[in-house]
């Protein structure tokens, strides 16, 4: 169906990176739409994780959505499937140390692929796939700063929440 890709370079190494996506409990402090994580299993994140993560839409109302932990490969990958109406998707956040001028960093690249599971599924990509395809960019765009922020500035995270 359609697939989304952005990267981000972000100063921080993927240890520190992979310590705070991971940690569920606290994305409702650096997520900036996230307003409530409930864990559907018990225990730190690892294959088979599940949680519930309501956001705010950019209209103001709230979406829940559910995860599935399907690949986690401690600060390197971890990828997510989460059901959506005729669609699943699945999410995969890479973590990759490189050298940005001069400085060691840490490409953070998220990619999101739509499959189809029904055949309104396949209807509704293609009325909405563009302008679904953008807003899940904005979002990566925006949730990869997040992420940036609460790794580079704890402190005004914390503060925020």
């Amino acid at each position: 169906m359609s697939t989304v890709t952005v990267t981000h370079f972000i100063e921080a190494p993927a240890v520190d990176l992979w310590r705070v996506l991971v940690d569920l409990p606290v994305r409702v402090d650096w997520l900036t739409t996230v307003g409530g994580v409930e864990l559907l299993t018990p225990g730190p994140l690892t294959l088979g994780t599940a949680w519930r993560e309501t956001r705010t839409r950019p209209d103001g109302g709230a979406q829940a959505e559910e995860f599935l932990v399907v690949e986690a490969v401690p600060c390197r990958r971890l990828v997510l499937a989460s059901p959506g109406v005729g669609v699943t998707y699945r999410t995969t956040w890479t973590l990759r140390t490189v050298q940005r001028r001069r400085r060691p960093c840490t490409a953070v690249t998220v990619r999101q692929e739509a499959v189809a599971t029904a055949p309104y599924g396949r209807v509704l990509a293609l009325l909405f796939g563009g302008l679904a395809a953008r807003a899940v960019e904005f979002a990566f765009h925006r949730d990869l700063a997040d992420l940036a922020r609460a790794v580079v500035d704890p402190q005004a995270v914390a503060e925020a929440a």
